[in-house]
């Protein structure tokens, strides 16, 4: 199954009260056996190289805007998935994300159905907080869009 770009389901209002921007996108597993955080860690700490490149450039332009930028070395890293802090967690669903002075970011990763119909559902919420933070969404949004399909892409079964 193609990763498809589906109609997100998530409460907006839970995860990320006032969120501007939701999307979400799915493939299928078939039957194997998966759960939320393993999906998270291979689609976020194990994508494609062209994505660390491209996170790499972001980091160059974005710093001098004042924006976080992932700090690899910071000894007490806690509970994270790549550069994203884990803030909550189920064997179906794994929210991680942080906020920024620009804006608030979180992604859903979600386990859904029943073998050989199961899938994972990843859905992005974005709450700007400023001018900046609404320039930088649709900046880059066209690369988020393929990010995030090639991410999924990791799972396809």
């Amino acid at each position: 199954m193609p990763v498809q770009e589906i109609r997100p389901t998530v409460d907006r209002d839970a995860l990320l009260p006032g969120a501007d921007f939701v999307d979400a996108f799915a493939v299928g597993i078939g039957s194997r056996t998966l759960d939320a955080r393993s999906a998270a860690i291979r689609m976020i700490e194990h994508g494609p190289s062209w994505i660390g490149m491209l996170m790499r450039l972001r980091n160059l332009i974005m710093a001098p805007f004042g924006l976080k930028t992932p700090d690899p070395n910071r000894p007490d890293r806690g509970d994270t998935i790549g550069i994203f802090p884990v803030r909550s967690q189920t064997p179906e669903r794994i929210v991680a994300g942080f906020d920024d002075s620009h804006l608030d970011f979180r992604i859903v990763i979600d386990l859904d159905g029943e073998a050989p119909a199961r899938r994972v559902v990843a859905s992005t919420l974005v709450r700007t907080n400023n001018r900046l933070g609404r320039i930088y969404l649709a900046t880059i949004m066209p690369f988020h869009r393929m990010v995030v399909r090639a991410m999924l892409r990791q799972l396809a079964d």
